[in-house]
C-alpha cells in the first residue's frame, strides 16, 4: 500500500535510527497511522535470551488495561454446567468431541483455545492442529481451567499471550491507532512490565536490548529502553 502524502512527509523526517521516549513514540505512530483502517500499534523487544535452552524461555499472559481493541474469538472445550458457563461468559464456540472434529476439518478461526482439565483428553488429540498455530490450551498460561467464566472474561477483555522466538523477539499488539496516547501508554507499560517479570533465570547480561513501536502501515520508532525500568 502505498503511503499517503502525510505519511511520506512524517517518514521524511523521522530519523530511523534515533531513540524515542515512549510518549513521543507513541505520538507519533499515531500520526503515522492515517489508513482508511484501524491500524494495531504493535511492539517488538529483542530480549538476551536463547529460547532454545528451556531455562531462557519468556512465555506468559498479560492483561492489557486499555484492552486490544480486537474482537477475540474465543473456542471452549467443556460439557455440562462448564459448557453452559462458558457460553454465558460470551464464549464464540462450546463443544468437546464435535468441536475437536470441527477443528481437525480444518476450522480455526480462534484467538485463544480454553479448556476445563476433564476435556484435555479429546483436546490433546489435536496437538499437532493446534501447536503450530500458538492455540494448544496450557495450565500455565491459565487456558486449562475448571473457571472456565474467568478465562473467557480474560480473553475478550484485553488479555494477551506472548511467547519469544526463536531469535529472541517478542512482539503483540498492544492497541489500536484509534485509542488514547494515554491508553497506549498504559498498554505499553503492562506488556513491557510482564515481559520484564517473567525474565527467565538463564538470562545473561542485558535483557531487553531493544525496544520498537509501530503500527500496521507505519514504520518501527526505538524506544530508549533507558526508560524501561528492570530492563
Amino acid at each position: 500500500m502505498a503511503m499517503n502524502k502525510k505519511q511520506k512527509n512524517i517518514a521524511e523526517k523521522l530519523d530511523r535510527d534515533a531513540l524515542h521516549s515512549v510518549d513521543d513514540a507513541i505520538k507519533t505512530v499515531k500520526e503515522f497511522a492515517s489508513s482508511k483502517f484501524d491500524e494495531t500499534v504493535e511492539i517488538a523487544l529483542n530480549l538476551g535470551v536463547d529460547p532454545r535452552h528451556a531455562d531462557q524461555m519468556v512465555r506468559g499472559m498479560v492483561s492489557l488495561p486499555s484492552g486490544t481493541g480486537k474482537d477475540m474469538r474465543v473456542a471452549v472445550f467443556a460439557k455440562g454446567d462448564k459448557a453452559e458457563e462458558a457460553k454465558k461468559a460470551g464464549a464464540d464456540v462450546v463443544g468437546a468431541e464435535d468441536l475437536m472434529e470441527t477443528m481437525q476439518g480444518g476450522d480455526l478461526n480462534f484467538d485463544r483455545v480454553i479448556a476445563t482439565p476433564d476435556m484435555m483428553g479429546v483436546v490433546g488429540r489435536l496437538g499437532k492442529v493446534l501447536g503450530p498455530k500458538g492455540l494448544m490450551p496450557n495450565p500455565k498460561l491459565g487456558t486449562v481451567t475448571p473457571d472456565v467464566t474467568k478465562a473467557v472474561g480474560d480473553a475478550k477483555g484485553g488479555q494477551v499471550e506472548f511467547r519469544v522466538e526463536k531469535a529472541g523477539i517478542v512482539h503483540s499488539g498492544i492497541g489500536k491507532a484509534s485509542f488514547s496516547e494515554k491508553d497506549l501508554r498504559a498498554n505499553f507499560d503492562a506488556f513491557v512490565g510482564a515481559i520484564v517479570k517473567a525474565k527467565p533465570s538463564g538470562a545473561k547480561g542485558k535483557y531487553v536490548k531493544k525496544v520498537a513501536i509501530s503500527s500496521t502501515m507505519g514504520p518501527g520508532l526505538k524506544i530508549n529502553t533507558s526508560e524501561i525500568e528492570g530492563a
